[in-house]
């Protein structure tokens, strides 16, 4: 059954959602899950959808935060280096023209660096608000990445859509106060509002009021 939804904005993340770079993030995080002897496939689990330094306080509780920033600096040069098998997720090109000229924003736990490599290799064009790494204090879950994605394109929280495909993203939009669409099968174990594989079933349109017309399915 579609589900049907009646934004006036659209709050999108990048990695697994409009971007497919599982190849480069996971060649990085089982070296370093290696390095640190760490179960790679378990680390693997954990680091979707988190800033870095987060994703490894997670996995090494007892280590000083200031080890995991300078890992996590030396993790963001090596995939924005790393852009080997980065394609964008199906239907994404098509769901990002439908976008031109609509409200949206990407809110993304990647640097501003490597959200414009990631965009770039896959292809698509990168909308022009941006909440990067740079722009929270806290990573996802904390909503405060699509809080702050709301208020730059000028609306409520709940007047706004989010596109997830981790459990942490779709936390953190859940805690935001507004309606998030699962992308893929990571998304579906995590009680998104709605869920879909991929874009290819997600169609956008203008409404006259101001507001658009989500269907998914």
């Amino acid at each position: 059954m579609p589900a049907t939804f009646h934004p006036r904005a659209l709050l999108l993340d990048m990695d697994g959602t409009l971007v497919n770079s599982d190849a480069v993030v996971e060649r990085c995080w089982r070296a370093w899950a290696e390095q640190h002897g760490l179960d790679p496939d378990e680390a693997l689990k954990v680091i979707h959808g988190r800033q870095g330094h987060a994703s490894m306080a997670l996995l090494l509780p007892d280590r000083p935060m200031e080890l995991n920033l300078a890992d996590n600096e030396r993790m963001l040069a090596a995939e924005t280096a790393d852009t080997d098998g980065v394609v964008p997720v199906p239907g994404a090109p098509a769901f990002l023209a439908a976008l031109a000229g609509l409200p949206h924003a990407l809110v993304t736990s990647a640097d501003a660096p490597l959200a414009r490599v990631r965009m770039a290799a896959a292809g698509l064009p990168l909308p022009s608000v941006l909440v990067t790494a740079e722009s929270v204090g806290a990573s996802k879950p904390d909503p405060e990445g699509f809080l702050k994605g709301a208020a730059a394109l000028g609306f409520a929280p709940a007047d706004c859509l989010a596109f997830e495909d981790s459990e942490a993203g779709i936390d953190a939009a859940r805690a935001a106060g507004m309606p998030v669409v699962g992308i893929g099968p990571r998304a579906a174990a995590h009680r998104p509002t709605a869920h879909t594989l991929t874009l290819e079933s997600v169609a956008v349109a203008p409404g006259p009021d101001g507001t658009l017309t989500v269907t998914v399915g």
